[in-house]
């Protein structure tokens, strides 16, 4: 098995064949990601080495139910090539039961509705997306490179396709001042895309970044504990479609979790019990590292 650069996998994936299908993040410019800042540059690997690869995983002898392809942003591999790459998965191990990538919106777009049916179509079956914000003032900010309508319509084409669509939503992200904006907005979004799965995350200021330099130099004021809490109650409490909320990641100050529409009054008990806590019993703030 040959490996390059970083290799992340969401916590949804640990149990998941790890084979790696492309090398670094063809955007690289969001201000709050570190990942591949310093390198190496993206690019695709070659269908064969990624197929070598798998025939290696094979000859192993354990059973591949869920397959995982690094890197960052792997939705960016030409369509023919990750089709036959999904192919051949399904191919060597004949008990799998879902592929997964890493995709943003942008990138998603670029495909097409047509493509992301060839993709569904050869085997692909869930796309983590980082949603980050409905709110295109934060989106810019950041450097995403994309906007809500755009997003909601990449969103709405995985769908459509049939593709299992996993989004992430950055808690705290708009800092103090957009903070409502980015709870509503990024509600909104997401209510028009009906995603399968919303995952929490809670913004970090990571080492090497420019949203670091912004927190230090004051030209971003962080939420606290009980800011990200509040946050997270509202985007809870204003989204109406069906979905799952994750809180699987250690940036968040509390885990809540459940189905919705079924589980939101547990979920905003959980949230209002914890803004009865003192901030101070809450994680401390932090520099990520990774």
């Amino acid at each position: 098995m040959r490996y390059e650069g970083p290799i992340y996998r969401p916590p949804s994936e640990a149990e998941s064949l790890l084979v790696q299908a492309t090398i670094g993040c063809p955007w690289n410019r969001c201000t709050f990601c570190m990942v591949y800042k310093n390198g190496p540059r993206y690019r695709e690997r070659p269908v064969d080495e990624i197929v070598a690869d798998l025939h290696e995983a094979r000859s192993r002898g354990v059973p591949v139910r869920n397959l995982f392809l690094p890197a960052g942003n792997t939705i960016a591999m030409r369509t023919e090539r990750l089709a036959a790459v999904c192919r051949a998965a399904h191919d060597i191990f004949p008990e799998l039961g879902r592929i997964t990538v890493y995709g943003s919106s942008q990138y998603i777009h670029r495909k097409g509705a047509s493509d992301l049916r060839r993709l569904a179509e050869a085997g692909l079956t869930r796309i983590h997306v980082g949603l980050e914000s409905g709110d295109d003032r934060v989106l810019s900010a950041v450097c995403k490179g994309t906007c809500a309508a755009e997003q909601i319509e990449a969103g709405r084409w995985v769908r459509r396709a049939g593709i299992e669509l996993s989004l992430y939503v950055v808690l705290g992200l708009g800092g103090i001042e957009a903070s409502r904006d980015h709870a509503r907005l990024t509600a909104e979004a997401i209510n028009r895309i009906g995603p399968d799965f919303v995952r929490l995350r809670t913004f970090v200021p990571k080492v090497g970044t420019p949203m670091l330099d912004a927190v230090i130099n004051s030209n971003f004021t962080m939420l606290g504990p009980h800011g990200v809490i509040r946050e997270t109650r509202s985007l809870i409490s204003l989204l109406d479609v069906p979905t799952r909320i994750a809180s699987d990641h250690y940036t968040n100050y509390i885990d809540v979790a459940g189905r919705l529409p079924d589980d939101r009054a547990w979920m905003i008990r959980v949230l209002d019990q914890a803004l009865k806590r003192e901030e101070k019993d809450f994680r401390p703030f932090f520099v990520g590292r990774e």
